[in-house]
Formats: structure tokens, sequence, C-alpha cells
């Protein structure tokens, strides 16, 4: 299985690179599907979801598709079949997770990562893995509130991951921290980085890629 995590999409040529690396071939021959569901529930300026999109024409794909998951699988599923890349983004991970489990998109997507790259972006890379207690994660993101939505993670890789590492806007989200948490009441393995870096998975083999900062739980 292939996965590239990444906090806020193509943000440089090096997570660009290995993502070219991932599908094997250059990003001008590829299709990229774009699913912008976690952007849902936010009554927000989603000027960042536009911001992902922009990064995507900068690397000339052959083709960005995007489409909701919360449609009926009947309209989703064809889009899944037609990308070489299918890309979750960014927004409420509880609420995709939700959707996820909901639409059966898990049992679809696995047989299709034998052959295709899944990208994800923020939440997109969240669902993904495995999350934190509801308890760590309502510490470590105070910002965010989901209003009771639960949801559960696809375990396609066997840690956690923690977006936005030293953004302006999440003040928790910083090395000293996350540091300062009592290691027990981390349920997995944790891997958090800023937006310039990223988590390329290929295999059993994991890699840090990007220009930024990472912190990884030490036990």
């Amino acid at each position: 299985m292939r996965l590239l995590l990444t906090s806020s999409g193509l943000k440089n040529e090096h997570i660009a690179k290995a993502l070219e690396e991932l599908v094997g071939k250059p990003l001008a021959e590829v299709s990229i599907l774009f699913v912008p569901t976690a952007a849902n529930p936010g009554i927000d300026d989603k000027g960042w979801v536009i911001e992902n999109l922009k990064d995507f024409q900068k690397y000339s794909f052959k083709s960005i598709d995007i489409i909701d998951v919360a449609l009926p699988a009947g309209v989703w599923e064809p889009h899944f079949l037609a990308a070489d890349i299918i890309c979750f983004g960014g927004g409420n991970e509880k609420y995709l997770s939700r959707i996820i489990k909901e639409n059966k998109i898990r049992e679809f997507l696995l047989p299709l990562l034998n052959t295709k790259v899944y990208m994800g972006i923020s939440a997109g890379s969240m669902v993904a893995g495995h999350f934190l207690s509801e308890d760590l994660n309502s510490e470590i993101f105070p910002e965010e509130d989901y209003g009771g939505e639960e949801g559960t993670p696809m375990g396609l890789y066997d840690f956690a991951f923690i977006p936005h590492l030293n953004s302006e806007w999440f003040k928790h989200v910083r090395k000293e921290f996350l540091n300062n948490i009592e290691k027990t009441r981390f349920n997995v393995l944790v891997y958090a980085t800023d937006d310039e870096t990223a988590i390329k998975i290929d295999g059993s083999r994991l890699e840090i890629v990007g220009r930024g900062d990472y912190w990884t739980l030490d036990k």
C-alpha cells in the first residue's frame, strides 16, 4: 500500500516528488481525485480548500477531479475507479470518518489501493490511520468543536497523525506541548508534521519528506 500523509497538500517540490515516486510516473501523466467531504460541516472561509487545488495545478496533473463521498455510492464510485491518486482533503476528521463508515468507503477503497495511491491532507491523513483518545485530542486541538461527532478511522497505517505542527491556528500543536504529555496517554505511536513536511509510506517503508519540521512520540 502506498500513502502520502500531508498537513496541507503539495506545499513544496519535495512533497510533490514523493507523490510522483509513489505513483511511479510523472504527475503530468497522472489523474488525481480530490475528496473535499471533510470540509462539509464547517461554516467558515474555505480558502484553504482552494489553495489545495491551486497547489495541484502548479504540478500540471493530467486531470484533477472532485467528488463528495457524502453522495450516494453510485455517484462517487466511478470517480475512484478512474483516478490514479485518491486524495481526501481537510476539515472535520470525525465527520469524514463517519461518512466513510456509513457509505462503506473503506471496503470499496482497500482493493483499489493495490494499484492506486492514497493521499491525505490534514483530516484526510488522520482518518487513514488511528485516532488519539477523545480527551487527548481535545487537549491538542482545543480550537476544534466536533459537536458530538464520532467516527472510526480506516487503520491503513498503524499510528496517529497530527497535522499542522507549529501552525499559528493551533496553539497546542507544538513540540514542547506534545513532549509534556504523559507518554502513557498515547494509545498508539504518533507522528506530527508541519505544513512543509509529509510522511511517505511505501509498503513497510516509512520516510519523512519535505523541508520543514516534524515530531514523533519517543517511547
